[in-house]
């Protein structure tokens, strides 16, 4: 088994809650492409993560968190900025994040910093999410997806606070052209899909982008499970395990975790309904992620998953 590299932000998230009945906001290490390499690692995967970091005690919470999980920093860089901080608001357990620090520490990995030669050693590449509206990551993970020698997978995660106005969704939507058009696997949520392409159905999104060029497509659909487009079958839906859901935070990430996770081991499935097993399992670890509060904490093991929902 070879390694993945997860390149994308790593950040502090500050989540709402209680203590004493008062309002307080509770410190937990986050992004979502940090999620899923922590996830992968809990997992039994070994990762690389490849972005940039602040030099501030924040950033350094990170790099040991990062470094006690497993997750190697090889590729990441450090830049003279504070910690980007996402303060997250509930309805119910979807979160809500709002951005706060400029320039955004997560944003400064640039193409002439992009450790090439440990992507070109990878057998997968994720990219994806916010570093993809900043100008300098967006080429960083640009030259990252040409010099993958294997699998890509790609996720927008998109965040609708952090786009200023049509234009900038248009020049997203054109970015998830471009990488969807070369990946290997895509995974986004439904709200995703309903903000790039508002109105249409989630199926006619996941066969979208397969007819760009995506190999397969994942739509996760929260507590309706995921709908699958794998090969040239028609789309699939495969249901969610029954979860008493606390926090959402890292729910997603941690399904394209598994994927990436599995794709490791046993690389791409050539038939349909191997794919349509992945998910389920996949979507066995989002339950269990959504079961317990906060993002990459969160993630599990395979022997946690197997003990909660018996496989």
């Amino acid at each position: 088994m070879g390694y993945a590299v997860v390149l994308g932000e790593a950040l502090v998230d500050l989540l709402d809650t209680e203590c004493d009945g008062a309002p307080v906001y509770r410190q937990a290490i986050g992004g979502g492409p940090l999620n899923v390499a922590v996830g992968v690692s809990r997992l039994g995967g070994a990762v690389q993560f490849v972005g940039s970091l602040g030099d501030d005690v924040l950033a350094d919470r990170i790099r040991d968190f990062l470094t006690t999980e497993q997750v190697g920093l090889a590729g990441a860089v450090t830049a003279a900025v504070p910690t980007t901080l996402a303060v997250a608001t509930f309805s119910g357990a979807e979160p809500d994040f709002r951005f706060y620090g400029e320039p955004p520490s997560y944003a400064l990995l640039g193409p002439d910093e992009l450790d090439v030669a440990l992507v070109e050693g990878a057998d997968v590449l994720y990219c994806g999410s916010i570093v993809l509206l900043a100008p300098t990551t967006l080429a960083a993970a640009r030259r990252a997806w040409a010099a993958a020698p294997g699998l890509r997978v790609f996720d927008p995660n998109v965040r609708p606070r952090l786009l200023a106005g049509p234009q900038a969704l248009a020049g997203l939507r054109e970015v998830v052209a471009e990488f969807a058009a070369g990946a290997h696997l895509v995974k986004l949520s439904a709200a995703d899909a309903e903000l790039l392409y508002p109105g249409e159905p989630v199926e006619s999104v996941a066969v979208y982008l397969r007819e760009l060029g995506a190999a397969t497509v994942v739509v996760t659909l929260g507590a309706a499970g995921a709908v699958v487009a794998a090969a040239t079958a028609d789309p699939v839906r495969v249901p969610a395990p029954t979860v008493d859901a606390v926090d959402a935070t890292g729910g997603g990430d941690s399904v394209m975790a598994a994927l990436v996770a599995d794709l490791l081991t046993g690389g791409e499935p050539v038939e349909a309904a191997g794919w349509h097993e992945r998910v389920g399992y996949a979507l066995r670890v989002a339950g269990l992620v959504c079961e317990r509060p906060g993002g990459a904490v969160a993630m599990p093991t395979r022997d946690e998953v197997r003990q909660r929902f018996g496989d």
